[in-house]
């Protein structure tokens, strides 16, 4: 049995590593936050104290991550987990961050005689828990395979994007059309819904026209439309607005670095940042809560 290492039990992290114990892998978490971890425990995996000892004994060890920072000091340094894993162990870092921090760890990892792929997930929360998240892949073919058997218990779409940082470059991608599409559809139903018109019979309409798009299909943002999506729960438990603002910033310097055009883009990330300021608690709140930016006052 493989031992799996996973350091990060958040929103989207808590899933996964239960979906890896519902295939009877054994499994070893650690978060900085004890409840996190007490609730993996009674679903039957082994606490850990420290990073250092969830990877001591691992074959594969997966971290999700909030930012950048969080992954750098987490895998760098002295007490990093690169000095601390066994050499025959896969790393995998499910965390949305910029490609370059990617490339660092992934380098280091490299000269240390260690396998380090970076495998960001698109499908939020509901595809956490379900199982059905896509990994977008980054980092030598070898050991991208080696990942594949591991993520398919976690996922049903697996992608190799490229070399090292190109799972991160392919993931800020969609998440800035996701943002893009995500106003878009909450400003459409909004003037429809300030036109008198219902809400889900716009969704009906949109969803098999021309205007049909993801937001629609599985995670529409008008409170109330679909079951089991934010919306229906006060905007609760999801991709968060902060967390939208800081990939939508990750695209922009990712633009920037090649001079590629987003005007799309930039007016999304203008609305996303709008929103967090507006009202206290907003950044806490699910990235489909932009609905509410658009309402009539």
């Amino acid at each position: 049995m493989t031992q799996i290492a996973f350091i990060g039990l958040g929103n989207m992290g808590a899933p996964m590593a239960r979906n890896l114990l519902k295939h009877q892998q054994q499994v070893i978490v650690f978060d900085l936050v004890p409840a996190a971890v007490d609730a993996l425990v009674k679903a039957g995996a082994t606490r850990a104290n420290s990073p250092q000892q969830a990877v001591a004994t691992a074959d594969v060890v997966i971290t999700m991550l909030p930012t950048a920072n969080h992954v750098k000091s987490l895998y760098l340094g002295d007490e990093g987990l690169l000095t601390n894993v066994p050499a025959h162990c896969l790393l995998i870092d499910c965390s949305t961050i910029d490609s370059g921090s990617a490339i660092e760890v992934g380098q280091q990892a490299r000269k240390m005689g260690l396998a380090f792929i970076d495998a960001p997930v698109s499908g939020g929360v509901g595809g956490a828990a379900a199982g059905t998240l896509t990994f977008i892949m980054g980092g030598d073919t070898a050991d991208v395979e080696r990942a594949r058997p591991i993520l398919a218990l976690m996922g049903a779409n697996l992608f190799h994007a490229g070399a090292l940082g190109a799972g991160q470059i392919a993931k800020v991608c969609n998440n800035m059309l996701l943002s893009v599409l995500m106003a878009g559809t909450s400003e459409a139903l909004q003037l429809a819904i300030a036109n008198g018109l219902d809400p889900k019979v716009m969704s009906d309409i949109m969803l098999q026209s021309s205007g049909c798009n993801w937001s629609l299909q599985k995670y529409n943002p008008c409170p109330g439309v679909m079951d089991n999506v934010p919306s229906s729960n006060d905007y609760n438990g999801g991709f968060m607005v902060k967390l939208m603002n800081k990939d939508l910033t990750l695209a922009m310097d990712t633009a920037a670095k090649v001079g590629a055009a987003t005007p799309m883009a930039s007016a999304a990330q203008a609305l996303y940042r709008l929103h967090q300021a507006q009202q206290s608690g907003n950044g806490e709140k699910d990235f489909s809560s932009i609905f509410t930016l658009f309402a009539k006052h």
